[in-house]
């Protein structure tokens, strides 16, 4: 994994475990602090903030001496959370970019409908 240098370490690791989640690749139980720090060659210290960024957004769940596990409603809070930042941090710098650009909401409708198709994923209303 290749992190960026304009956001901290540990939210990079919460969305990659986040994306693991929502892609069901982990469905039950994730890799532990160790297994995933030597994955991603990073200090333990680092992915134990990570989990616990998951674990106050109710994402991922301790079971004490069995490990951690993925929240029965992880997904919709996963989604929820990342719906919030994109639409309050993220997309108004979208906005920003395509202003200064002059690219025209049509433009942007026709490739988001032609990158849809590509990508095999239904269309949303």
């Amino acid at each position: 994994m290749e992190f960026r240098e304009n956001e901290a370490i540990y939210i990079q690791i919460a969305a990659f475990v986040g994306d693991n989640i929502l892609i069901e690749k982990w469905i039950e139980k994730i890799p532990s602090v160790r297994e995933l720090a030597g994955d991603l060659q990073v200090n333990p210290n680092t992915v134990m903030r990570a989990y616990e960024f998951l674990q106050v957004k109710e994402v991922i769940i301790n079971k004490r001496g069995i490990g951690l596990f993925v929240a029965p409603d992880a997904k919709e809070k996963l989604k929820d959370y990342r719906k919030e930042r994109f639409l309050g941090q993220e997309l108004p710098e979208f906005f920003r970019n395509i202003s200064m650009l002059d690219i025209s909401i049509e433009e942007i409708q026709s490739r988001y409908v032609t990158f849809i198709q590509t990508n095999n994923q239904p269309e949303q209303p």
